[in-house]
């Protein structure tokens, strides 16, 4: 429900309880108003005149993809500024763009490689991985499941999209400083980077998807 609406909240509990119903039976989710912006001026709505942007407008002009993200990248009680030429954007300034690179980026490294992403297996050999970038990567994707435990806990699904901006900077990062085909500390370095790109991508996948957000191979 919209935040304005809360004096109902009890109201409705109050004749639910009245009925039969436990106390926790219902809950509601309390969102703050949305703020659709186009170059960088408001778009106005009024319910008197009937001016309005629709929901299914605004998915019709970004696509699912961004619109799913720029809504699910703020917690329910903060306000958001949806910025349409932003999410129009093709660019690392658009946050879905930048964490679906990075899942492409990944990908990439296999196709260069020559090897499927799932024949890689085997135990990650942690002295193989001397570059700091190989130790940050290591250190966010295994904080993945306690993120997404605590986003449903909480019911903040924000938390996972918060996550996912977060691993696409330190892949980007390790993307850029270290290399996995041909890395030059050995072999052993190399099936070593693509086990952690693997893992990395599995991670950014799986948070996509469960964000409802495509995971794409390239760009």
């Amino acid at each position: 429900w919209g935040a304005d609406h809360h004096g109902y909240i009890p109201r409705m509990r109050a004749v639910l309880v009245a009925l039969g119903y436990p106390a926790d039976f219902f809950g509601v989710e309390l969102v703050q108003l949305v703020k659709v912006m186009r170059d960088g001026q408001d778009m106005k709505m009024s319910k008197r005149s009937g001016e309005f942007v629709t929901l299914k407008d605004l998915v019709e002009e970004v696509g699912v993809d961004a619109a799913r993200y720029f809504f699910l990248a703020r917690k329910g009680a903060s306000p958001l500024d949806f910025d349409i030429e932003l999410a129009k954007k093709q660019t690392d300034e658009n946050p879905v763009f930048y964490v679906q690179m990075a899942h492409a980026r990944l990908s990439g490294i296999f196709r260069t490689a020559d090897q499927d992403p799932d024949s890689i297996a085997g135990d990650l050999d942690l002295d193989l991985l001397p570059a700091p970038q190989d130790t940050e990567l290591i250190k966010k994707i295994v904080t993945f499941p306690e993120v997404v435990a605590k986003a449903a806990h909480e019911r903040e699904p924000h938390r996972v999209t918060v996550f996912l901006h977060e691993l696409a900077t330190v892949v980007h990062g390790w993307y850029h400083h270290t290399r996995a085909v041909g890395a030059p500390e050995g072999l052993g370095t190399e099936r070593a980077r693509l086990l952690l790109a693997r893992a990395s991508r599995i991670v950014l996948g799986n948070g996509l998807t469960l964000l409802g957000i495509s995971a794409p191979d390239r760009m």
